[in-house]
């Protein structure tokens, strides 16, 4: 249970760094300079686009939205679209 509870999270950042990217190169920017106009650190922005953090929390994704100028609903919308109805967290056999 643990393990795949492990691999949808893993799922569910990947995707949402996707997301993050496919946003951040619309927006033609380097990730050095958009980390820094959104006063993250270009570790944190590269981590979250890569799929790379264990978890994301609000406050992040609050400041990543900001920086690519959309809503951060914009980005559980797409996510959630993204990986469709049957995708959960809490409902792992």
């Amino acid at each position: 249970m643990q393990e795949a509870l492990l691999k949808n999270k893993r799922k569910l950042m990947k995707s949402l760094g996707q997301i993050i990217s496919k946003y951040r190169n619309a927006k033609n920017v380097t990730i050095y300079k958009i980390s820094a106009e959104s006063r993250m650190s270009k570790s944190t922005w590269r981590e979250a686009e890569l799929g790379m953090c264990n978890d994301i929390n609000l406050s992040t994704l609050w400041m990543i939205a900001e920086g690519l100028e959309i809503p951060p609903a914009k980005l559980i919308e797409e996510l959630s679209k993204e990986l469709g109805k049957e995708f959960t967290l809490t409902d792992i056999d």
